[in-house]
């Protein structure tokens, strides 16, 4: 067993996990979102979303990363979709009024829902694993098969732990906020949301143009 090349691995999954939970993207955006509208459950349950997105990712992404980076047909579709549903969810902002300052009887469930979606919507987090993240682990794997486990699992334990923070610190500063901050910082949301749907787009239309 090979502990220099697990302790190295699980060194670069913890501080990629770090770079990628502080990283404004569509996630980073729907954990605020939950946080303002449902309290700090329903930010943290978004903030989940990657166990069960990119968990079967990364074992996709060793098995086939080769095969899907010559698909480019595949990340036009995912492209498209996500920028219907992040333009659908940005608009939304504009609507969403501030929570009763009593959240026990909010249902939650939805946030978790929402946070995958976004996730699994988002082609850049197919991009991160076929590109990046799954060619890293199978470059190690023959050597020393648990040095990708150690990666992954540090990845995806500090994403959560980051964005789960950032709940943590919108929740706090949630109740000191008047109805018009409320209502901006939201619509700040829904346009980074509208924004992410067009870049979403805009990566279609480049991928579709260099078929």
């Amino acid at each position: 067993m090979d502990f220099y090349l697990i302790g190295s691995l699980a060194f670069a999954g913890a501080i990629l996990g770090v770079v990628e939970g502080v990283k404004p993207g569509p996630l980073l955006t729907m954990v605020i979102r939950e946080t303002l509208s449902g309290g700090l459950r329903a930010g943290v349950r978004t903030a989940a979303a990657p166990i069960f997105t990119d968990g079967p990712l990364v074992i996709v992404s060793l098995l086939a990363a080769g095969w899907i980076s010559t698909q480019p047909t595949i990340l036009i579709a995912i492209s498209i979709l996500g920028a219907g549903y992040l333009l659908k969810m940005g608009l939304e902002c504009f609507t969403i009024e501030p929570p009763p300052s009593d959240l026990a009887g909010i249902d939650v469930s939805d946030s978790f829902k929402r946070g995958i979606l976004t996730n699994l919507l988002n082609p850049n987090v197919y991009i991160f694993w076929f590109l990046i993240g799954g060619p890293l682990m199978a470059s190690v794997a023959d050597e020393e098969p648990l040095a990708p486990v150690a990666y992954a699992l540090t990845f995806l334990v500090s994403i959560i732990m980051v964005k789960s923070l950032i709940a943590l610190a919108f929740d706090r500063t949630r109740g000191n906020l008047s109805h018009r901050t409320y209502k901006a910082v939201l619509s700040l949301c829904g346009l980074a949301m509208i924004a992410f749907a067009a870049g979403f787009a805009f990566q279609a239309y480049d991928l579709y143009s260099a078929l």
